[in-house]
């Protein structure tokens, strides 16, 4: 009897090592998988340990990375990442995406005359603007999906109307930061040869530097930079309250909001921005904007600092001495967790009393920015 408990003993441990190995060697496994797939070409390369040595003379970057003006921590309790991704995915709410195709207009982007100063939205956070005879194309993303899978935020029916092909040659290509749903590298990738100059936040041209722009294209800038054109745009590059990253490594590059001057018109596009006294800071120093384009979409109060809500969205373009204001990040990706249309819902209810004009085009129509009479639907109020 004994020697038979004894048996047991030494084969139960036999079992429990093998058991040890083979874990040990799925958890290799595991780590080796994630490895290999963060290390594909799309995520792009953060900047290596001496170019942080010229990023620390930015007052923005602390302790090896950058920085909010404000304490901007990325949940509004003590969530993790894990526990906001659950509950995400097991509680969706009604609508998230629309029942039907949502409406669009293709504009041939190609005849446009050049000395008209246009916008035209192409969906979620990507527009096209002419300015001053230049042509500016901002966090362009004609991808079907934003994100590293293709499962997962996928375009709603109806709205990836453009692709490259559909560009002209651009100018200036506008870069607020590296997230995916803002910098996607099939787009930015197929454009390099239409591509003037590309203009972004430190650290971003190390994307870039990777997919294959020359050096001598990007021009990587920190807040309050002016980057003076004598054609005729003044770029200027200012803060955002946000973060950024593709992969498991945050804020190593630097996120922005941009204005662009020229001798008639002046454009605000906040990019990706909690609410937050930047805001009020960039409409004292550079005075009255005759257009906002201000985020408007993948709101939570659980992310609440580093997204507006719409009414602060409204409240936003007031502080900033805006004339018109055309809403960003809806209207293509369920990103969070809000029914698709709400975004739009909330900022026409909060934009009702306010001294601007909220314009509401559909993807692909143009906004004339010298007609001040054009009218826009609530093309949502007809969507399901």
């Amino acid at each position: 009897m004994a020697h038979t408990g004894r048996y047991d003993v030494e084969r139960m441990k036999r079992k429990l090592k093998i058991m040890t190995i083979v874990f040990l060697f799925i958890g290799i496994g595991l780590v080796l998988a994630v490895c290999i797939f963060l290390n594909q070409t799309q995520f792009g390369k953060n900047p290596d340990r001496v170019y942080f040595e010229v990023a620390r003379n930015s007052p923005n970057f602390i302790d090896g990375e950058f920085r909010n003006q404000i304490p901007t921590p990325l949940f509004t309790d003590d969530s993790s990442v894990f526990y906001v991704i659950m509950k995400s995915l097991f509680t969706k709410p009604d609508r998230l995406v629309p029942a039907m195709p949502l409406p669009s207009v293709k504009t041939d982007l190609r005849s446009l005359v050049r000395d008209k100063d246009i916008v035209i939205w192409l969906g979620h956070a990507s527009y096209y603007l002419q300015l001053a005879g230049k042509r500016i194309l901002i966090d362009p993303v004609l991808s079907p999906y934003a994100s590293p899978f293709f499962l997962f935020n996928r375009a709603f029916e109806g709205t990836n109307v453009y692709q490259v092909s559909d560009m002209p040659d651009i100018d200036y290509l506008l870069i607020t930061h590296d997230h995916w749903d803002h910098l996607d590298y099939p787009t930015v990738k197929m454009l390099e040869s239409r591509v003037g100059k590309v203009i972004c936040g430190l650290g971003v041209g190390f994307h870039l530097l990777e997919w294959g722009y020359p050096a001598d294209k990007i021009v990587e800038a920190d807040w309050f930079t002016r980057l003076k054109n004598p054609e005729g745009v003044d770029i200027h590059v200012l803060p955002a309250r946000h973060f950024s990253g593709r992969g498991l490594v945050r804020n190593r590059t630097l996120w922005v909001s941009y204005a662009l001057v020229s001798p008639k018109r002046r454009i605000f596009v906040s990019g990706d921005t909690g609410y937050g006294p930047h805001l009020k800071q960039i409409g004292e120093t550079l005075g009255r904007f005759d257009l906002a384009i201000l985020e408007n979409g993948q709101y939570d109060k659980r992310w609440a600092y580093i997204h507006m809500m719409p009414e602060e969205t409204a409240q936003a373009a007031v502080e900033i001495g805006a004339k018109a204001l055309l809403p960003a990040h809806s209207g293509k990706f369920a990103i969070s967790n809000h029914a698709w249309k709400d975004p739009f819902i909330r900022l026409a209810r909060a934009s009702y009393d306010k001294p601007y004009k909220l314009l509401t085009p559909v993807i692909g129509e143009p906004v004339y920015l010298e007609d001040e009479k054009q009218i826009f639907s609530h093309w949502w109020e007809k969507c399901e």
